[in-house]
């Protein structure tokens, strides 16, 4: 392998500790089976992984963490040269400005994802972006209320399986579905506070 080949590989393998391309497949696997097994326990497995929708949301939560991943990434590079040098020399190998370029490209992937599914789905993913920078360039900075911030939109990716399912429900037959809504919410909360913990 030559010299370029070498840098470009460098360069991706940077990219994917940037986007902390590990967490992707398990963010994936939770969202499928918290459908499966949650949020449509009355639906047969293979047609919840054939929804394309579905795919859709889950395929748009993954890109919107990732780039949430590279905005805190480019907030936190002054900081990471002091407490995580061997890291951030990594990371340094895709410049400040390629970082930006990904992040508005991912984000621009997902609004278009969302807005194929439904307007709820693209409001849903616009507010969640906006609140992933307002995080990283604002609140973070500030150690409980940015931990539980963290916390809170580590756990909203879920919310738009549970909005995508829910909003399905005629209206009469909401009633039936309380106690389901119940689970869901103690999952949530569950999930919400080993989040809050691992923050702390």
């Amino acid at each position: 392998m030559n010299r370029k080949n070498k840098l470009l590989l460098m360069k991706i393998i940077s990219l994917f500790s940037v986007v902390r391309g590990y967490n992707i497949p398990i963010i994936i696997l939770a969202q499928y089976l918290s459908a499966i097994f949650i949020l449509a326990p009355d639906k047969r497995a293979l047609d919840i992984l054939l929804d394309f929708n579905l795919f859709i949301l889950v395929f748009a939560s993954s890109l919107t963490i990732a780039s949430g991943y590279i905005i805190n990434n480019f907030y936190d590079s002054q900081k990471d040269l002091i407490n995580r040098p061997n890291k951030s020399m990594l990371d340094r190998l895709v410049s400040q400005k390629t970082k930006l370029s990904v992040y508005f490209t991912l984000n621009f992937i997902v609004a278009l994802m969302a807005l194929f599914v439904s307007w709820r789905v693209f409001l849903f993913f616009s507010a969640y972006i906006f609140f992933i920078w307002f995080y990283s360039h604002k609140i973070k900075k500030y150690p409980i209320v940015g931990n539980l911030t963290a916390a809170v939109l580590a756990v909203l990716p879920f919310f738009a399986i549970l909005l995508y399912f829910y909003t399905r429900i005629p209206f009469e037959d909401i009633e039936n579905y309380k106690r389901q809504l119940g689970v869901i919410f103690s999952h949530a909360s569950f999930l919400f506070l080993l989040l809050l913990i691992r923050e702390m």
